[in-house]
């Protein structure tokens, strides 16, 4: 059998890593209570059947009810919330796993129905013409109301606030979410983006949120449990298109990045076929590894070959899997046994409950029936 360099330990600044085998934040909308918080009997079985990842990154989690753009999805911006996720870490800690929490504002990809009627937020007034996931299923979104100096500040203590509940909550670290056509890529973004102040225009003013986010949450917590998520070839999701600054815009932020002491950088492969799109980097891995020379994490549509390829070749050090994930609990003794996966129901992804969420069958449960 060939060497699996994905269950290689891995020391990731200062956190032992038993294996190179990440689990990737998926929104799973299970938050089905009136706090909107995480639960020991859901979200705590979920992560802790989990736990032999090298690193579990938790699902999206608000910093502020302003921050909402999905049905369901746990907070962090609450005593209550806070208290939620502290019964998961702690039945993931019992496990010996290892989880950070991603630090989530979806921006315009949210809807009135949300904010008591109110726009969301966004860098521009600049509909995405996309979809949100509101109480009552999906909705076209609205125009967005541009964020005033007043927004961003507020926004900011936000995520600093959702840092300190964080580790208030005993997770490992905290992923900030600055991917995906979200609110930090909306800022990155040309085609969402017309600001003419300080936060637009220029390579550096549209870095410049992100930034002042990143400063505020080091300011309570070690740099060392902070990673960061970016989508660099993200063309045509959630109303975002490339040009010829988006690339450079990424290089800019990243090469910057290596003036911090972070846990990793987090990037995605391109979510569809950029092939023939101008400007658009096909292997994301390879074009910023030269660029990052700290911890770099990859994902998208990888499976246990592609991830031992990409690892062995150098290009990355973590691999994060998504869907393999929520159908194969023990997703890494799969790969150490090279076992057949479970398949994913794609239809329980959002529906609540534990259809679809704890009901995975792990290898042992098959062969005892």
């Amino acid at each position: 059998m060939k060497e699996n360099a994905v269950l290689n330990s891995y020391d990731l600044n200062g956190l032992f890593l038993p294996n190179r085998v990440v689990m990737a934040p998926m929104t799973r909308s299970r938050a089905e209570n009136p706090e909107k918080k995480a639960t020991a009997e859901l979200q705590g079985k979920y992560y802790q059947q989990r736990a032999s990842a090298g690193l579990i990154i938790a699902e999206g989690s608000p910093v502020s009810s302003q921050a909402i753009g999905y049905v369901n999805v746990p907070g962090i911006y609450t005593k209550a919330q806070t208290q939620g996720w502290k019964e998961v870490t702690k039945m993931v800690h019992e496990e010996k796993g290892r989880i950070f929490l991603q630090l989530w504002h979806v921006g315009r990809i949210s809807h009135p129905d949300f904010h008591n009627g109110e726009k969301p937020l966004a860098p521009s007034a600049i509909n995405p013409q996309s979809q949100s996931f509101t109480p009552q299923g999906f909705k076209d979104t609205v125009t967005p109301k541009e964020m005033s100096k007043e927004d961003i500040k507020q926004t900011v203590a936000d995520f600093k606030n959702a840092a300190i509940n964080a580790m208030d909550a005993d997770f490992d670290g905290i992923e900030i979410h600055s991917s995906n056509g979200y609110l930090f890529h909306q800022f990155f973004n040309n085609f969402s983006n017309k600001r003419e102040d300080e936060y637009g225009g220029s390579i550096e003013n549209k870095a410049r949120f992100f930034f002042e986010v990143l400063d505020a949450v080091a300011e309570v917590m070690p740099q060392n449990k902070i990673g960061v998520r970016f989508n660099p070839s993200l063309h045509d999701i959630f109303g975002m298109k490339m040009d010829e600054e988006t690339i450079p815009t990424f290089e800019y932020i990243i090469k910057k990045l290596n003036d911090y002491n972070l846990a990793y950088v987090h990037l995605s492969e391109p979510f569809n076929d950029v092939s023939k799109v101008p400007h658009a980097i096909t292997n994301i891995a390879k074009h910023f590894r030269p660029i990052y020379k700290g911890t770099l994490m990859i994902n998208t549509n990888f499976d246990l070959e592609k991830a031992n390829e990409v690892i062995k070749s150098d290009d990355a050090d973590l691999v994060a899997f998504g869907k393999p994930f929520i159908s194969n609990p023990d997703l890494v003794e799969r790969f150490a046994q090279n076992a057949k996966l479970n398949n994913w129901d794609k239809d329980t992804f959002y529906t609540g409950g534990k259809k679809g969420y704890l009901d995975y069958e792990r290898m042992q449960e098959k062969v005892n029936q």
